[in-house]
Parts: structure tokens; sequence; C-alpha cells
């Protein structure tokens, strides 16, 4: 059976008071060698119990600043002894020129400070034990510090002295300056020191003496080397190259004060990359010759492009820096799309005067066609949604979507395709020719994928109203020739641009399909009619438009219709208008076609696609033999067709791939003293053939100032309707006011001028719509 044993901790009892043979001396005598003994390691022979009940009894028998002052004492004479013996050895020749060396040497003081240090401090935490009694009596009664921290402050003043100090500091900016140059350091050499300048501070003092003295020697040290290695780089290196130095030397920092400096370094360290490396070189970067930002956006450099942004975005004048070369970027690349536009415009209009000198000579061109005008169309806008699509990768991809660098791409943008005074009318060419023909080899989406990519180009032109003309003009030629490729598409490309400027902006469009629909329903019923009555000789078909939604389009040239033809069109008047009466029809006769059959010299028979006003040609030539021929003038006089319309009719019908008629003298241009005779001979291999009207001249100066003028008429009406409009709601605004929500108002439209909308102020006093007020600052609504 065994016993339980009951294990009694020893009490150290308080001696009395005025015990017998005590003695002071005696007992700090005792005391002092076994300090000493802990000091030199020797401690394992030494009992805990005895010193602690000598240092207890000193302190009780008041004798605690004789212990104290002793104990401090022998910290010093044993720290003095270590600095001679472990330190002052080791310290730096100074003399040495080899780096590599160099760093060993500082290596080397670095680690005997530290193994001062940790023998210092593994002593002083035995001794703190041993003290314990004092700590908690007699230092909280003298007002002095613990053991512990006194030992820190001993060590402070026999180790971190000058000329240590100096020597140690010294070594570690060696270290952080080999390291900075591409060598290899004991990281933890220089951590072991630091961390011990990280622990010590002058008494009653918050601030260590890392941040005291060694922090600012960095700082010092590392300002003289980036502001040398700056300005080095740039001038041998190329802007990605520098950009790459210049992240490495962040990212080695960051790394510098996360391993073995302090992290509170780590934001002045960054401040001095910030100021020294990219601040004043901003300009430079982003300019350099064949590497700044220009040749990183050609050479599709994007991982560059991110560095760059990276960095840039570090400092305060790096973004609004990036964002203005972008801007000064894009509107230059824009402005080369548009000067070769115009070059090449130009180039065709020189050629065309120089055929006009020359007409007559053999030597002349046909004029500029609306074909050419299409071709330059196209290639302006495909090369804008280039450009628009690589900045859009490159700001994906490298600036990190940032809405800023957004705005300051889409401003730049905006500005060049503004400077181009025909970009309404080649984006709605571009957008024509898609719903003509895009789907051709293209798949419904990819057609609708360009036709937003088109949207996002429309939104940076200011004159959207002038957009509105061209594009109206170019959706009623599809409609009414029957050249869209498909309704939903049509209808598709409505509902963005309604999306973009509103129900107004798309009215009358959507008025034109509304037109179309009721000229179905309406040709129903005349087919139903004319089953009941006698039909005429030509079958007829017609489109009803409301004069308000339809633009007008092509020459407008009168057109003297044959028996036959007026026959027909005068059934479909008296069968229209006894449906609807009040209302009037006019007939478009240059917008129509027709399918002529034709029949030649070896018996085969074509039919024949051309427009009304070529049938109408062709039918005088019906009744003529093969050898008769007929003038122009002879052909002007009974047909009434105006000269411009009539050359391009004839010139279609004679000069043109199909030779349905034969010009004498031959020649590609049509004069007055020309005639012709029906080509009996003509024959090909197709039944149905469309005879294409050749395009007419694109419009001269003359012609597009006349619509300008009709566009800034308009522009006048608009601006008078909606300062009405806003002054019956308002009652009064001051001048100012009304200018900005006019001008917010019609931004969907056009950019109004403030001097204009003055005039229309002026204008609407003067027909009292409106009064001004005494202030003479501000308007009222005249009821």
């Amino acid at each position: 059976m065994s016993t339980a044993r009951r294990i009694v901790k020893p009490k150290i009892k308080a001696p009395k008071k005025h015990g017998p043979n005590i003695s002071i001396d005696d007992t700090w005598s005792k005391l002092s060698v076994n300090i000493a003994e802990i000091l030199n390691h020797r401690a394992e022979h030494l009992s805990f119990e005895e010193n602690h009940r000598y240092a207890y009894n000193m302190v009780l028998w008041k004798a605690g600043e004789t212990l104290y002052k002793g104990t401090c004492k022998l910290l010093a004479e044993n720290l003095d002894k270590l600095a001679e013996q472990d330190i002052k050895s080791v310290f730096p020749s100074g003399s040495i020129d080899d780096p590599i060396q160099r760093s060993q040497e500082g290596e080397t003081l670095l680690k005997a400070v530290r193994k001062v240090w940790d023998d210092h401090t593994t002593a002083l935490s035995r001794l703190r034990d041993v003290l314990r009694y004092m700590d908690r009596v007699y230092t909280k009664q003298a007002g002095v510090p613990e053991i512990w921290d006194a030992g820190l402050l001993i060590f402070l003043e026999h180790i971190i002295r000058p000329p240590f100090q100096d020597h140690i500091i010294a070594a570690i900016l060696t270290q952080i300056q080999t390291e900075r140059d591409g060598y290899v350091i004991n990281r933890s050499a220089v951590k072991g020191c630091v961390d011990v300048l990280l622990t010590l501070k002058e008494r009653d003092s918050s601030v260590t003496i890392y941040k005291r003295d060694l922090e600012p020697a960095i700082l010092q040290e590392s300002e003289l080397f980036y502001k040398t290695e700056g300005e080095k780089l740039l001038e041998i290196s190329a802007a990605p190259e520098y950009l790459q130095r210049v992240e490495s030397r962040f990212d080695s920092e960051e790394s510098r004060t996360h391993h073995y400096l302090s992290s509170q370094t780590s934001a002045p360290l960054r401040r001095i990359l910030e100021n020294y490396l990219l601040s004043p070189h901003l300009y430079a970067i982003l300019h350099k010759l064949h590497s700044g930002l220009d040749f990183m956006i050609d050479g599709d450099k994007l991982e560059d492009l991110l560095r760059l942004y990276r960095l840039f975005v570090m400092v305060p004048e790096g973004l609004p820096s990036l964002k203005k070369a972008l801007r000064e970027s894009v509107i230059r690349r824009g402005k080369d799309i548009n000067a070769a536009g115009v070059t090449i415009e130009n180039m065709t209009q020189a050629a065309d005067d120089e055929g006009g000198k020359n007409k007559g000579k053999g030597k002349g061109r046909p004029p500029t066609s609306a074909v050419q005008t299409l071709q330059l169309a196209l290639k302006w806008v495909q090369d804008v949604l280039d450009l628009k699509d690589r900045f859009d990768s490159i700001w994906a991809k490298s600036f990190k979507s940032d809405r800023d660098v957004e705005a300051t791409l889409n401003e730049a943008f905006e500005t060049f395709i503004n400077l181009n005074g025909r970009s309404p009318e080649f984006i709605s060419l571009f957008i024509d020719d898609h719903l003509k023909k895009g789907m051709k080899g293209k798949s419904e989406n990819e057609v609708d994928a360009v036709l937003d990519k088109t949207i996002t180009v429309f939104r940076f032109i200011s004159d959207k109203d002038i957009f509105e003309t061209h594009y109206k003009k170019h959706l009623a030629k599809r409609l009414l020739q029957g050249r869209s490729i498909s309704d939903d598409a049509e209808r598709g490309m409505l509902a963005k641009l309604k999306v973009e400027c509103g129900t107004q902006f798309t009215q009358r469009m959507e008025g034109m399909f509304h037109d179309m629909r009721i000229s179905a329903d309406t040709m129903k019923a005349y087919h139903k009619h004319l089953a009941q009555t006698t039909a005429p000789d030509v079958e007829l078909s017609v489109i009803i438009q409301t004069s308000t939604f339809w633009p007008t389009s092509g020459s407008q040239t009168t057109c003297a219709f044959p028996e036959l033809l007026a026959k027909a069109t005068k059934s479909f008047e008296q069968f229209y208008l006894s449906r609807h009466t009040g209302r009037r029809l006019t007939w478009q006769k240059w917008l129509g076609n027709a399918d002529v059959r034709a029949t030649f010299k070896s018996g085969k028979t074509h039919e024949l696609n051309v427009s009304t006003l070529a049938m109408v040609i062709l039918l005088l030539f019906e009744d003529l033999d093969d050898s008769d021929f007929l003038t122009y003038e002879d052909i002007k006089s009974a047909t009434s067709i105006s000269d411009v319309e009539l050359q391009r009719q004839l010139q279609s019908l004679a000069c043109a791939k199909f030779k349905i008629l034969k010009k004498h003298p031959p020649g590609r241009e049509v004069s007055m003293n020309d005639s012709f005779s029906f080509n009996a001979d003509f024959s090909a291999p197709l039944f149905k053939i469309k005879i294409g009207t050749i395009a007419s001249k694109v419009e001269n100066a003359d012609e597009r100032k006349e619509t300008k003028n009709r566009v800034d008429e308009e522009r006048r009406y608009q601006m008078e309707a909606c300062i009405v409009r806003i002054m019956k709601d308002r009652k009064h605004m001051p001048h100012n006011d009304l200018v900005n929500e006019v001008t917010r108002q019609l931004t969907s439209r056009f950019l109004p001028n403030p001097l204009d909308i003055k005039k229309r102020i002026e204008g609407l006093i003067e027909r009292e719509y409106l009064e001004r007020c005494e202030d003479r600052k501000s308007y009222n609504y005249v009821a």
C-alpha cells in the first residue's frame, strides 16, 4: 500500500528587525560576488534562495540604495569589459575600398554588438529575478528605474555611445548600401543590431535610439543615393527599363524595412523614392524619345504601361501627368486620322477641278462620287473604332479600368472627332453601309457589335442634329429602295439612338417605318380595288410619305411622264383621294424604280431594273428603229428632266457596265452635244439586270454651306423654343442660369454657342415673349 506524499514549499521568513550578528557590508560583499558570477554566466552553483534573501534583507534593512547602485556599477563594469574585449577589437578599419570586405567587417561588428547585448540581457534577466523585491519596494520609493530598465540605460551609456554608436550606425549603413549595390548581405546580423536600437531609449523618453539616430541617417543616405540614382538611370535607360528599375527599388526597400529595418521607416523611405525617382522625372519618362508613352502604346507593351500606371499613381502629380500625356497622344493620333481623310479629299477634289479644266480635251475624269465619299467615311470611322478599341484595351488591362483615365480618354476622342466637321456625316454613312450590306459575311451579332461600337463614337459628336439630318436621308433611301438588310436591325439601331438622345430624336424616323407599314396596307387595298375595275397597263407600287417625317431627298427634278404612266398614276390618285379627303399627293418621281422588259436583236429578252427617270428615257426609244437616234436636246425636251439629273441617267444607261444605249460619240462623259441610240446588240448572261444610277457628285462648298445654313436655321428655332419652354416654367431667371439651362437641355442635339443663345433671347424680348428686369441681369416671362 502506497502512501501519498505532500510536498511543502519552503517559505522565506522575514528576519527579525534587529536580528543578531547581521552586517550590511557582509551581506553586500557576499551578494556582489554572486552577482559577478551571474554576469559571468557561472550561476549554476549559486543558490537562488540565498541570493534572493540577501537582496531582500538589504532592502528591508534600508540598504536598498547600496544594493541598487552597487548592482548598476557591476553591470557597467561588466559592459566595459565586454566592450573592450568583443567590440573594440572588431572596429572596421575604414581604409578598405572593396565593398564586399567592407561589408564583412561591418557584419562582424554588428554581430559583436548583438553578442554583447544577448550576454547582457541574459544576465539582466536573472538579476531581475533575484532583485524582484528591490524592484517592488525600493525603486518605487526612490523613483528610479527598475533593474531591467536601469540595465538597458547602462547598456545605452556604455555600449551605444560615441564612438561606438558612430561605428554601429556606419556599419548598418554599409550593409544597406552593399545590398543596394546588388550584393548579398547577412540580413539577420543587421536585424539583430536594429532590434537592439529599437529597444533602447533614453530615460523618460518615448523615442527609441533607432528613431532618434539610425533612421535619420538611413533617410539622409537614401536621399543622396536615390537623387544620383534617378538622374543616372534616366540618362542611360529607356523608359520601360527605367520603370522596371524604379519598381524594383520600391520592392527592395519594402523588403528591407520588412525584414531587418523597422516598419516605421517604410513610409519616409517610400517618400524619398517617390520624390527622387518619380516626381522630378514624370515628364521625361512620358516623353522619352523612342521609349516613352507613345512608344509603349504603339508597341502594345501592356506590362510596361501597367507598371507606368502603378508607379505614377503613387505620387500626387503622377496621374494628372499621365492623363495629360494620354489626352495629347489620343488627340495627336486622331488628328492624323482626320488629316489622312482631308488629304485624300483634297487630292480628289484637285483631280476633279483639273478634270473640269480639261473637259472636252479628252483628259477629263469622272467627278468625285458618293462611292468615294463612302470609302473615305468607312475608312475614317473604322480608323476611329480601331483607335478606340486599342485604348479601351489599354485602359482595361494596363490602367486597371481607372474611371479618371476613362474620362480623359473620352474627352480626347470627343475633341479630335469634333475637329472633323464631317464626322456626323461619316458616322451616318458607316451605319448606312452596315445596315445595307453588313450582314454579308457577318452574323447578326457581329453587325450589332459593330453598331454598338459606332454608337460609342456617336456619343462623342456634339452636332447630333447634323447626324440626324444625314441619317434620315440614308434611312429614307434604304426604305424606299428596299435596301435595308433587316427591319430588326433597323429598329435595333433606332432603339440605340433613342437611348442616347431620347424619343424626340427618333420620332420622325419611326414615322418613316409607320408610313412604310401604312403604304403596304394601302397597296393591298388598291390591288383589291383594281380587281373590281379596269386595271391600268402598268403595274404600280406606291409608297405614301408623310411630308413631316421624310427628308427632302435627291435632286427633286421634274419629269414628264408618258401617257402610259400618267394613266397609272391618275388611277392611284383617284383611289387614294377617295379614301382620304383633304389630302394632297405630290409625286416624287426621282425616287422610284421600275422593271422594264427589253428585247434585243439576238432575240433574248432581259428584265432591266432601272430608276423611274431611266425608264422614262428608255420608253422614248420603244418605237424607234435600231438605226435611229435622239439628241440630248430631244431627250431633255421630251422628259423635262434637269440637265444634272439627265446627264446622270444617260451616263448610267450608255457609259456604265451595262450599255443599254449607245452614245455618239463614245466616251465616259455626257454633254449636250451628244446623241443616243438603242443598243440592239446588247447581250448578257443574266435575265434580270440591275442598272445602277451613277452616283452623284459630292456636295460642293456652296451646297455644304446651304446645308449648314438650314441646320443653323433649325437650331435657332430650337433655341428659341427651349428658352420659351424654360421661362414659361420658371417665370423668372437670371441670364447665366438661363444660358446654362438651355445649353444643358440642347446638348443632346448640339452644343449651342452662348452668344447665339443671347441673340435668341434678344429676339424674344423684341417679340415680347420675355422682358428684361430692372437689374439688367435677369428676365421675366411675358404670359
